[in-house]
């Protein structure tokens, strides 16, 4: 992710105000254990957010290990996994069995990333999928909001 939008991040999640919308930085251990529990490798983007914010809400919730209090506790596998399970008889499950899903929309929509690093949303009254971002910064960018 470019470094002014990191920094822009940084400078309002790390304001007091905004302490439970921040989580823990993810670990090493944990990204590795996630994507080996995923059987997926995270895109770098995603990796540096999570590595610097853990889970954390700008303008939307994105889910990793140890999230910001006002997210809830579901991680980017348990996300990952339920999302898998709901849409096993679904022409998405191939799509998900591939990606990961870090979050979900105001109606309990999937948002998830796949291989390319591009992300897409999953309409759980169609299933049909649509493209929200080329990137996860791309996501970040149209997402984040600096109230």
């Amino acid at each position: 992710m470019n470094e002014a939008l990191m920094e822009r991040l940084r400078n309002f999640l790390l304001r007091e105000d905004n302490i439970t919308l921040l989580g823990n930085p993810a670990s090493q251990e944990e990204i590795d254990h996630a994507q080996q529990r995923l059987n997926v490798c995270f895109h770098e983007d995603y990796m540096h957010f999570i590595r610097t914010f853990g889970g954390a809400y700008i303008g939307l919730a994105v889910h990793a290990f140890s999230n910001g209090s006002s997210l809830g506790k579901e991680t980017v596998v348990d996300l990952t996994l339920g999302f898998r399970e709901q849409y096993k008889e679904l022409p998405i499950a191939e799509v998900l069995r591939t990606s990961y899903v870090i979050s979900i929309d105001g109606s309990g929509d999937p948002i998830f990333i796949n291989p390319a690093g591009n992300v897409f949303i999953c309409y759980h009254d169609s299933g049909e999928f649509k493209l929200l971002a080329n990137s996860f910064e791309e996501l970040i960018e149209e997402s984040f909001c600096e109230w």
